[in-house]
């Protein structure tokens, strides 16, 4: 090499730079005060009550909260009470798929599973993927054109393209969970909408 040329910088791998992403944003939300993370939790839950995707909707699939994820129980209680249908998943490990079941009732049909997260108790009854006709999606980190970064698994990437087409895929997160552009690859499946305690992004597919 010449003297004073400078030796160019490969770009880090993608599984890489979402590694990074993943760990500076787990970081801030675990950061966030325990006030602070329930009264956004309450922000996001409103203003997803009543987007007319949700609000029309009669089941709906939705994960209840692990670590510093915002709490969706008052919000699918709230459903619950309204007559619709809640379903939450349950990993399967043998296949690294998610099973869905269909609760009533939100402390009595659940009990920690994979991992520690919430899941439904096995003699719930299935659903098929078909049935479900609005999806709450979790993840590490949004961007405003729907673009998600999820916890590495996979889990949902396998599950959204069985779901029926066209059904709305809502996301919701803090705000330090929105970054200016997600790395995705190309399984890397978007969310139709993204809700803040402060904004709500409509993404199109």
């Amino acid at each position: 090499m010449r003297e004073g040329s400078a030796t160019p910088h490969a770009a880090a791998p993608l599984p890489a730079t979402k590694k990074a992403l993943r760990a500076r944003i787990l970081a801030a939300r675990d950061a966030l005060d325990p006030v602070q993370r329930g009264a956004g939790a309450q922000a996001i839950a409103s203003r997803i009550a009543v987007l007319p995707s949700f609000d029309g909707a009669t089941t709906v699939l939705a994960t209840l909260p692990f670590g510093s994820e915002w709490d969706v129980r008052p919000l699918a209680q709230a459903a619950l009470d309204r007559g619709k249908s809640i379903v939450l998943p349950r990993v399967d490990a043998a296949t690294r798929r998610l099973v869905l079941h269909r609760v009533d009732d939100l402390d009595a049909d659940v009990s920690p599973g994979f991992r520690g997260i919430p899941e439904p108790v096995a003699r719930t009854a299935i659903v098929r993927p078909a049935e479900i006709d609005c999806v709450l999606v979790p993840g590490v980190a949004f961007d405003a054109a729907g673009r998600r970064l999820g916890y590495g698994g996979g889990y949902y990437d396998r599950l959204l393209p069985h779901l029926r087409p066209g059904i709305p895929r809502i996301a919701g997160a803090f705000d330090v969970q929105i970054v200016d552009a997600v790395p995705v690859d190309a399984h890397d499946l978007a969310v139709d909408i993204v809700v803040t305690p402060t904004r709500t992004f409509a993404t199109r597919r």
